[in-house]
């Protein structure tokens, strides 16, 4: 029991140094400065080629989506999630030790070029988040958790950061023994997470791009708009278009849909217009024993 609160302790102290550094120092390995460098980026796109020319440029919500993105990349860890996760990753160790895993790496790559290793978790992680995303809307108690996502009326590059911290929960323990049963390094996994990053926010941003080859292979607006869009085809009653990057899970498992341009649809869910409207509210609601279907 001392060495797993000893790890919980070291935790805060760790991650806060390493924020304090992240912010301090930067370099071009520096996570903190590249999720606000492609943020920027981003948002310059929409600034120059907007797709909804009429939206303003100070969309509804863009300052409480902003501050979902240092809460959810930064903030959430430093209150408890990165210790609550090293705990949690060292008491499964240790579990495995009991049976004599020393080591859950079932496949080694590190002999691949870099290249294929990227493009293999690249490939898992995405399919692993697909499904998860899946989950979440056909599963009622997880739809709860993210309504928080889908309560956003204007799209723009910050939507993407709108999320209920347990998304984070959901996500990271889905993708931990996949990708751990495989011998990839952190500096592979930051790279795909770089990239996944850029991916998720031309998805979320007013910029009209999404058709041709490329619309089968990633995720773009025009394909996610009508992944949040209010009124859903009555075949598809839990939703469509699930990709988080790649949009080839969609037409593989027959849950892609874009029956027209969808640049005016309108967003959010049934009864939206009784949802929380501010933060604190929205990171309450999924823990209320009643809530609007």
């Amino acid at each position: 029991m001392e060495k797993y609160l000893d790890i919980f302790i070291n935790s805060f102290t760790g991650y806060f140094n390493y924020l304090v550094a992240e912010i301090a120092q930067p370099s071009w390995n520096n996570y903190f400065y590249w999720l606000i460098g492609i943020s920027i980026f981003v948002w310059a796109l929409e600034i120059f080629i907007p797709w909804r020319k009429s939206q303003k440029l100070i969309r509804k919500g863009l300052w409480m989506d902003t501050f979902y993105l240092f809460f959810n990349f930064f903030i959430f860890s430093l209150v408890g999630y990165n210790a609550i996760s090293n705990v949690a990753v060292e008491l499964f160790n240790d579990f495995l030790a009991v049976f004599g895993i020393t080591n859950l790496a079932a496949i080694e790559v590190q002999d691949l070029p870099t290249w294929t290793q990227l493009l293999i978790m690249f490939v898992i992680a995405d399919f692993i988040q697909w499904l998860v995303h899946v989950a979440l809307h056909k599963t009622p108690w997880l739809w709860e958790f993210h309504k928080v996502h889908h309560s956003v009326k204007e799209m723009g590059y910050a939507a993407h950061f709108r999320f209920h911290f347990m998304e984070t929960v959901f996500y990271k323990t889905a993708q931990y023994i996949p990708l751990a049963m495989i011998g990839f390094g952190i500096q592979e996994f930051i790279l795909v997470h770089l990239f996944s990053l850029f991916i998720g926010h031309l998805n979320h941003a007013n910029l009209g791009w999404g058709y041709g080859v490329f619309g089968y292979i990633f995720n773009s607006p025009k394909m996610h708009i009508w992944h949040h869009a209010k009124a859903l085809p009555s075949h598809k009653p839990y939703g469509v278009n699930f990709g988080i990057s790649l949009s080839i899970w969609d037409y593989v498992f027959n849950t892609a849909y874009i029956p027209a341009e969808g640049k005016n649809i309108e967003l959010g869910f049934d009864h939206d217009e009784e949802y929380p409207q501010d933060f604190f509210g929205q990171l309450k609601a999924p823990f209320k024993r009643k809530n609007q279907a």
